[in-house]
């Protein structure tokens, strides 16, 4: 039987050239451990997790598979250095970071045999994080979900693969991927594989409610929107209620809103107030943020888990790439991958044969 080997595959030691992302409130043990039992590489979410409950949830993969998987973290969280201590401990093959770690911390991380992947929205960042020693580098274009950036794929991709012409590590795609023809484009712009969030919060191994995946099953092309009302930063989520009424409504009712929230979250994952305040100084140094978009910020957690936990719509967002317009299924992880990989192999072959000598 036909199979696709890639640096990536080769790097981290995985069947197919396929990653499921770390989606917060998704990405927990059940659905890691079916990505990466059906050869893909699966990521837990820990940014909504206390240690504790990432220390249980690790625990829950690696009793479910014996297959490689990894954890995406917060680099600015106040228990970095304790989360990086348990990926080490637990043996984890792979670190992912949405915000990229800085030198010290990546070279710890491979001091250990950890893999480091960081997320990336622009060619220089993937130039700056390559020379700090990453192993490979997930690139989201704008058509993914959650925050997200202005340059679609088809861009951003080649840009990036460009940029680290000289440097030779692995670039995974994200961002509108869905199917067989996205791993097969992906993997003829250059790329070694494809990431993938909203296809997989849209298996049967997702454990977010099947009502709200009927609501994402139910959107069409058009039915995500890039708000800056969710926490100050470019955020593409579904349009439901809820997001139609904070893109037209008060900006100050919104912050009174986030400022309630963040209090949940306090109490919901355990830290004090000045640790949440030590990791709005970190990310209002790294972004730019205003004080305002850093409460907004710790507004996010609550809502998505409304939506994507509770189910309460009404209540929460749904983070969506644009792909929720266009899927129509609930496969298990497993025929998902298998179904990608083998039409990503007859698109490739189609390809080829167009070549005349």
């Amino acid at each position: 039987m036909s199979t696709l080997r890639t640096p990536l595959t080769e790097l981290l030691g995985i069947a197919h050239p396929v990653v499921q992302t770390g989606m917060g409130w998704v990405a927990g043990a059940r659905l890691v451990a079916a990505t990466s039992n059906a050869g893909g590489l699966g990521i837990l979410a820990s940014a909504t997790m206390t240690l504790a409950e990432l220390a249980v949830a690790v625990g829950k993969v690696k009793a479910s598979t014996d297959k490689p998987f990894g954890i995406n973290m917060r680099a600015d969280a106040g228990d970095a250095g304790e989360r990086v201590d348990l990926l080490i401990r637990e043996g984890v093959k792979v670190a992912s970071f949405a915000l990229a770690p800085k030198p010290d911390l990546i070279a710890r991380l491979k001091d250990a045999g950890l893999v480091v992947i960081p997320s990336v929205g622009a060619a220089k960042h993937a130039r700056k994080v390559a020379g700090w020693g990453a192993d490979a580098v997930i690139v989201q274009g704008g058509e993914g979900g959650g925050h997200t950036g202005p340059v679609a794929t088809t861009l951003l991709l080649p840009s990036v693969l460009d940029a680290l012409k000289d440097n030779s590590i692995p670039v995974i795609a994200a961002g509108g991927f869905f199917d067989g023809r996205g791993l097969a484009a992906a993997l003829s712009y250059g790329a070694a594989g494809v990431a993938m969030g909203t296809r997989f919060l849209l298996t049967s191994d997702s454990t977010v409610p099947d009502s709200v995946k009927q609501q994402y099953l139910d959107s069409t092309l058009g039915g995500t929107v890039v708000s800056t009302r969710v926490d100050g930063m470019p955020h593409r989520v579904l349009r439901t209620g809820l997001v139609e009424k904070l893109e037209s409504g008060s900006r100050v009712r919104g912050f009174s809103a986030a400022i309630g929230n963040a209090a949940k979250f306090k109490k919901m994952s355990g830290m004090s107030w000045r640790s949440m305040i030590s990791d709005g100084l970190a990310m209002r140094h790294g972004k730019e943020l205003t004080w305002s978009q850093i409460v907004m910020a710790a507004n996010t957690p609550m809502l998505l888990k409304a939506g994507l936990v509770e189910g309460n719509t009404e209540a929460g967002v749904l983070a969506s790439g644009q792909v929720a317009g266009i899927v129509d299924d609930l496969p298990s992880c497993a025929e998902l991958i298998d179904t990608i990989v083998g039409d990503a192999i007859k698109h490739l072959q189609a390809a080829s044969a167009l070549v005349v000598d």
